[in-house]
């Protein structure tokens, strides 16, 4: 989420370089269009797939930044990275709280409130994390803070197999 709200926050001053300021909407659309088939692929898949589609969400949001800091001035990159994006963001609220709900069991409720105010935290952080870095930075560092931060949650999801993705109790 942090990650995410880094990046989304301060979308049209990272497209300025690229001369797609002016198409900030239509960015949006093929993020926005990507995200809805994100949201079909996880409502479809979740139920057997919880981990491996966080790991792959993960990872692609993670490809989408590596590609936006090679080549993020070029349009047809940025389309591309953005349509990844939104497709790996997609059905992000529905993975984290339904991990957060079977790794807490019992005390789901509380887990589901921990989750929207961390949810709420990561919004206003990118906010803080994405104005620190435009206004200290500019945009060209955007993709790699991205990065270290997908990595990171990266390796709390992989390492949260036995306690995070617990296996389904035997019927």
């Amino acid at each position: 989420m942090l990650a995410h709200n880094t990046l989304y926050t301060y979308i049209a001053p990272f497209l300025e370089p690229a001369g797609l300021k002016e198409r900030t909407d239509v960015v949006l659309l093929v993020f926005g269009l990507a995200s809805l088939l994100g949201i079909w692929i996880t409502g479809a898949l979740i139920d057997r797939w919880l981990r491996e589609l966080v790991l792959a969400s993960v990872a692609l949001f993670g490809l989408a930044a590596l590609a936006l800091g090679l080549a993020g001035s070029v349009p047809a990159v940025i389309y591309g990275a953005v349509a990844a994006w939104g497709l790996a963001f997609g059905g992000a609220g529905t993975l984290f709280q339904t991990a957060s709900a079977k790794a807490a069991g019992k005390a789901a409720d509380v887990a589901q409130s921990m989750l929207v105010t961390t949810w709420n935290l990561a919004i206003a952080g990118g906010g803080i994390v994405g104005g620190l870095l435009l206004s200290g930075f500019g945009v060209a560092p955007f993709p790699w803070v991205l990065a270290v931060l997908l990595i990171a949650t990266f390796a709390v999801a992989w390492a949260a197999k036995s306690h995070g993705f617990r296996a389904a109790a035997p019927r």
